[in-house]
Order: C-alpha cells, then sequence, then structure tokens
C-alpha cells in the first residue's frame, strides 16, 4: 500500500505538470514542468522525500527498459536516419561536449562558492 501511494503521489505530480504544460504556451515538456513541481513540492515541504523515495529508486531502476521503445523506434525509422547519419553523430557529440564543459564549470563554480562561504564562516567565528 505504501508504494502504491508513493506512485500516485508521483504520477499527481506528472499530471499536474501535464495541466501547465497544456495551460502554459512554451515550448517546454510537461515532464520538465513535473519535475520542477515535484522539486518544488519536496523544497516547501508539501511532502518529505520520505513519501515517495522507495518509488522513485524503483522508477530509476527500470529507467533503462523505458528506453527499449525509443530505440526500436531508431531502428524502423533507420531508412530515413541514415541518409543524415554524419550531421546527427557531429551534432549529438557537439552537445555532449557542451554539456559536460557547462556542467564542470557550474559544479567548479558551485564548490568554490561553498567553499568561500565556509572560509567566511570561519573567520567570523
Amino acid at each position: 500500500m505504501k508504494y502504491l501511494k508513493q506512485f500516485v503521489i508521483i504520477l499527481l505530480v506528472s499530471f499536474l505538470g501535464e495541466i501547465l504544460h497544456y495551460l502554459i504556451p512554451l515550448p517546454v515538456p510537461a515532464s520538465i514542468y513535473g519535475i520542477l513541481l515535484m522539486l518544488l513540492c519536496l523544497h516547501f515541504r508539501v511532502f518529505a522525500a520520505e513519501e515517495v523515495r522507495e518509488t522513485g529508486i524503483f522508477l530509476i531502476e527500470i529507467m533503462p527498459v523505458m528506453f527499449i521503445p525509443a530505440a526500436v523506434g531508431l531502428m524502423e525509422s533507420w531508412s530515413v536516419i541514415k541518409p543524415s547519419l554524419l550531421p546527427y553523430i557531429i551534432v549529438i557529440i557537439v552537445s555532449t561536449i557542451i554539456v559536460m564543459a557547462v556542467s564542470g564549470l557550474v559544479t567548479q563554480k558551485i564548490i568554490n562558492n561553498s567553499k568561500k562561504s565556509i572560509k567566511k564562516g570561519d573567520s567570523n567565528s
């Protein structure tokens, strides 16, 4: 029963993300709205992380299985993809490098800011 309750909470937040996607005319996927709603609910303690932890872990563990339909769709579309394969590969490589670089820079900035705030806190004591 605990898992069913957790799953219903996650589905409810996802459904609210779908509603926001319908109501807000931005090119943002409904899943992003759902993730932001989940973040806000956890941050403002609408519900605790423990109330969705086990089901969330389960869903993350089975996530690779969810990519099978997408992979099958790619295989079925191979005749369309094949002529443009090189541009696809270039875009994938370039975008991956950009995401890695931006993620690394943001992480370094956060780490440096937290080190500065720790040092500032030590000097104030």
